[in-house]
């Protein structure tokens, strides 16, 4: 048999991986009909890939509810990934960098389902603990690390994500409560080219972020840094932070790239 050049694989191995990638952020199963269209794959071809997957294990197929979820192999290969650590190795000193341009406290969160979870903080001295703390998850609708990886996504999948508003959950009153809401803060967020957040995690404190993103141009994670508004930041610094911020995420962006 003629070995299959290696280049030929990758369209495919790419497809499986959009798939992986919408079932891991569902809070639940999904039908076949939803996952062709956050993928933008033809249900026949979604069909087969998915069959595939499901025969190697990272795929579960629950034929009585006609949905399909992440499987078993999937789950093996997060704990790998756990266990290596490698994205907190990749940034936990450009991040600590950051802190020291700053003087402000700084995090890393990766998104998980609706939520973000924090896997990195650095806290600069003398400043006050945050709720961001390492293996805390919040809304990511509220979060400014939220709202940075969000606004890089595939509409498609921001949909699936927030179908409604019983998807959304409240902190102080504040922040998008709707589909309708939440667009528009994504779009100023792209427009800006770094999403903000004032007073919706914590009263009294507010952060910038931006998204870190993968040769495929996905959003694999966020790096934000987080001020007391009692301090007054200047207009003038504030953009210096947001600055700082792009730059620190651009360099782990190429690490976690291998650029």
């Amino acid at each position: 048999m003629t070995p299959v050049p290696e280049r030929s694989q990758v369209p495919a191995a790419t497809r499986a991986l959009r798939v992986l990638r919408f079932l891991a952020a569902q809070p639940g199963p999904v039908p076949v009909e939803r996952i062709a269209r956050a993928t933008g794959l033809p249900r026949s071809s979604t069909y087969h890939l998915l069959a595939a997957m499901v025969d190697e294990g990272f795929v579960v197929h629950l034929p009585d509810e006609r949905r399909y979820g992440v499987g078993v192999a999937a789950f093996e290969v997060g704990s790998g990934y756990v266990r290596q650590e490698p994205l907190q190795r990749i940034a936990r000193r450009p991040l600590a960098m950051l802190v020291d341009a700053v003087g402000q406290s700084a995090h890393l969160a990766v998104l998980h389902g609706r939520d973000v979870l924090y896997v990195i903080e650095e806290r600069a001295p003398g400043r006050p603990p945050l709720v961001t703390d390492v293996g805390v998850r919040m809304p990511s609708h509220l979060t400014a690390s939220g709202r940075a990886i969000l606004a890089a996504l595939p509409a498609a999948q921001v949909r699936a994500l927030y179908p409604d508003r019983a998807a959304f959950t409240d902190r102080h009153g504040r922040g998008p409560d709707g589909p309708t809401a939440l667009r528009r803060v994504l779009v100023e967020t792209r427009t800006r080219g770094h999403a903000e957040e004032s007073g919706e995690v914590t009263p009294g404190f507010a952060s910038v972020a931006v998204a870190v993103r993968d040769h495929n141009d996905h959003p694999v994670a966020a790096i934000a840094v987080t001020w007391r508004e009692a301090d007054d930041p200047t207009p003038a610094e504030v953009a210096s932070t947001v600055v700082a911020v792009r730059r620190t995420a651009e360099a782990v962006g190429a690490r976690v790239s291998g650029r």
